[in-house]
């Protein structure tokens, strides 16, 4: 007798309607979804598909809003003073070419409304590259793998709507590479429900997402939610396979450091660890990448391997 395999059943979420572009605990919610449940989530790319053609002159097109967020979600039985924790299953194209572009004083080698200077802007530019076999291409003969996660992921603040283009202590745009399939996001609960958001899919990204914007496309994500109750935290975790990750998201980029590096050490202390040992642990063995150079805020994540963050108490 041939075995008959139980076919779970997946909630499917896409936005109705408008998308927003702050996260926001005041919008109503889109979905509901228990703990333990699986999701899959359509996402638009920061643009909302609204250049796609490197003739376009972005400038145009673009209006003042970027990086469209799916949401708010509503996680059942989330209260303020839970962890949130988003299991990135997977992440698939939902169309076969991504965008990048110069766009006028943005970016992180040019005057921007932050960094106020003299000189002219870049002038703009469009490059569209396609999806082949697993490579992003472009015609300047330019190819990088596809390696996607989500540029913006976070919960609602408690109180104030933050813009869709900043990453803070509630996540949001931090444009980290390791919000990715395989990884699992920690975010806190700040409202009742949490209202998860999240866009801004990359088919890859380097460092520090140099001119200020990566290869942006639309995306299907696969997530699994849980909670951790009554544990608060106060910034952003990232939990791999072999790392544990913290982002801080600050302006001075050292500050950004900072605060990655103080919540991993608290984090490693919640494992046992003496705060100044591991303190000490960290300048040896410690990691740290740029997410972003060019947001409000800037983004930096501070690593461990798992092997040596975990003690063996026996």
């Amino acid at each position: 007798m041939k075995e008959v395999k139980e076919v779970k059943e997946v909630k499917i979420i896409k936005q109705p309607g408008k998308h927003s572009y702050v996260f926001s605990p005041y919008l109503d919610p889109i979905a509901r979804v228990k703990p333990g449940e699986e999701v899959i989530i359509y996402t638009e790319d920061a643009f909302e598909s609204r250049i796609t053609k490197e003739t376009d002159t972005p400038s145009e097109i673009l209006g003042e809003y970027l990086n469209p967020q799916t949401g708010p979600i509503y996680i059942e039985g989330a209260e303020p003073g839970d962890t949130l924790l988003a299991h990135i299953i997977d992440i698939e194209p939902t169309r076969d070419w991504a965008v990048s572009i110069l766009n006028p004083y943005f970016g992180g080698l040019t005057a921007t409304p932050m960094t106020r200077m003299l000189h002219e802007p870049l002038p703009e530019k469009v490059w569209i590259y396609k999806l082949i076999d697993g490579m992003v291409v472009n015609n300047t003969q330019l190819s990088f793998p596809w390696r996607p996660f989500m540029g913006t992921i976070g919960t609602a603040p408690n109180l104030e709507a933050v813009s869709a283009l900043t990453p803070f202590n509630h996540g949001g745009n931090m444009d980290v590479p390791d919000t990715k399939p395989g990884n699992t996001v920690y975010l806190p609960v700040n409202v009742p429900g949490a209202y998860f958001y999240t866009g801004d899919c990359h088919a890859g990204q380097g460092d520090g997402e140099l001119c200020g914007v990566a290869l942006e496309i639309t995306g299907r994500v696969r997530i699994k939610f849980d909670l951790i109750k009554g544990k608060s935290i106060k910034w952003p975790r990232i939990e791999s396979p072999t790392e544990l990750m913290v982002v801080g998201s600050a302006r001075p980029m050292e500050d950004a450091a900072r605060i990655a590096y103080a919540e991993l050490i608290d984090w490693m202390v919640e494992l046992g660890w003496d705060k100044l040992d591991a303190y000490q642990a960290l300048t040896q063995i410690g990691k740290l990448s740029v997410g972003n150079m060019v947001d409000t805020y800037y983004s930096l994540v501070a690593k461990i391997e798992k092997k040596y963050a975990f003690i063996d108490k026996n």
